[in-house]
């Protein structure tokens, strides 16, 4: 197995953005899979969230997989965000893949590929081997250095202890080359992999904190080990099934996985590898981990995709799917048939369907507040209320879109908190959908290519061609 290793680590500055749900910290349930009315972000869609839950622990317990679920609302409702939370509520040991519906039509390869690649990146393997390891705290290091350069090669001992036992061993060439390039001294905590070699500095044993007056930000202390020097450890590596498909595809492949240039995959070198994985679970050596497969605007995907999913969910190693959706009853592409929710009636069939329902005012309030402080905007009691209000008659999207921009009206003026002025400020200034639509329709003669017939259009009218 093919393992990568850096041998440098850099101090790099952290970017953050603050994304659409940056604010999303998980689903917000307690142990009992209750949800809470507001918590890690989260805020109302109760028994959507409690539903999701249900889901997470069905992944984590790992004996289920092969189901998809269907999040379907109308805009706005947070289907993505509970999508978002599952990921983190699931953490990083269970993969979580990610996919647009209309992604699969942009790609360099078949609609086909790309959806197995998908599957095989939401599909992990934990693979255990033991190694042994010497592991203890340097008391001496003695190294014989010859008298001419053209004799015998560099011969030494190293002294290691742990709190029961004391053991000095002989050094070759390489092992001494490896001390030194690793700085070694005398009261470091280090391991030593007897299959590879490899040294691994643990850290400055405790007993030796006071040898110096002044240490360096990176000096890390720890216990001295205790037992005996030789120990047994299992190694877990943790992997999927699409980063083993693209290390063994080609010369190189794993540079494929940062560049992102994968390629089609030849179905010869999966088999080889589902079968190599196959025995290492029946010698206990690998355990698979079925994690989860979001696909976002689900009704994007065509008659042939959806012929596919049908196939790939029947697989024995195919992690569970959630597919999101705000389409009501529309054509399915690829046919001249509708559906509901642009889905095929025979997959939908197989899908659990988790409704999100429109948020109530209340709720429309506290995720203000949640962005406010996630976007570092302070507001006035005041202006959350006319923010509140624009968010109930015009959307969710478009009140939070306003907090950054009456931020910075805020700013223009030199003030510190964001009033009322600033909110009604830029709702002037940006329009929401419904009032551009109003405008369009009265002034739509002026407009090219118009195709709505001349002709008095009142506001219901507007409101209509909107929703």
């Amino acid at each position: 197995m093919a393992e990568l290793k850096l041998s440098e680590t850099r101090d790099l500055t952290r970017i953050e953005r603050i994304g659409a749900h940056s604010h999303i910290r998980g689903l917000g349930l307690d142990s009992t899979l209750e949800p809470r009315s507001v918590s890690e972000g989260m805020v109302g869609q109760a028994s959507a969230r409690k539903a999701a839950g249900v889901i997470v622990q069905m992944v984590k317990a790992g004996k289920i997989a092969g189901r998809a679920v269907l999040l379907a609302g109308h805009p706005g409702t947070g289907k993505t965000a509970i999508a978002m939370g599952m990921a983190k509520s699931l953490g990083l040991e269970t993969p979580f893949a990610m996919l647009a519906g209309s992604e699969l039509f942009s790609l360099e390869m078949s609609k086909t590929e790309a959806l197995t690649q998908a599957f095989r990146k939401a599909i992990g393997v934990r693979i255990k081997e033991e190694t042994e390891v010497i592991e203890g705290e340097v008391v001496e290091i003695q190294i014989d250095r010859p008298a001419s350069a053209g004799a015998a090669s560099k011969t030494g001992k190293l002294t290691l202890k742990t709190t029961e036992m004391e053991t000095v061993y002989d050094l070759g060439a390489k092992m001494i080359e490896a001390l030194g390039k690793d700085k070694v001294q005398s009261g470091d905590v280090i391991a030593i992999d007897k299959a590879s070699g490899k040294i691994t500095k643990l850290g400055r044993s405790f007993s030796r904190s006071r040898d110096y007056d002044a240490m360096g930000p990176q000096t890390k202390f720890v216990q001295c080990p205790d037992g005996e020097l030789q120990k047994r450890k299992e190694v877990v590596h943790c992997v999927t099934l699409h980063e083993i498909d693209v290390i063994n595809s080609r010369t190189q492949g794993f540079l494929a996985l940062f560049t992102g240039d994968t390629g089609e995959i030849r179905a010869e070198v999966r088999e080889q590898i589902d079968t190599k994985v196959a025995e290492w679970r029946e010698e206990g050596k690998a355990e698979i981990v079925p994690g989860v497969l979001f696909i976002d605007e689900v009704h994007m995907l065509d008659i042939e995709c959806f012929s596919f999913l049908n196939r790939a969910l029947e697989n024995e190693m195919a992690p569970i799917m959630v597919v999101a959706t705000n389409r009501g009853i529309t054509t399915i592409r690829g046919t001249n048939y509708k559906s509901p929710h642009g889905i095929p009636i025979d997959f939908l069939d197989r899908l659990l369907i988790i409704s999100t329902q429109p948020y109530t005012e209340e709720e429309i309030r506290k995720i203000l507040d949640i962005r406010c402080q996630e976007e570092d905007v302070e507001m006035s009691e005041d202006a959350r209320v006319l923010l509140t209000k624009i968010g109930v008659d015009t959307s969710l999207r478009y009140a939070i879109h306003l907090i950054t921009s009456a931020a910075l009206a805020c700013q223009k003026r030199k003030g510190k908190v964001v009033e009322m002025e600033d909110i009604s400020r830029v709702y002037e200034l940006f329009w929401d959908v419904k009032r551009s639509t109003q405008y369009l329709m009265e002034y739509q003669s002026q407009y090219m290519f118009n195709e709505v017939p001349t002709g008095e259009v009142d506001e219901d009218e507007a409101n209509a061609m909107v929703s």
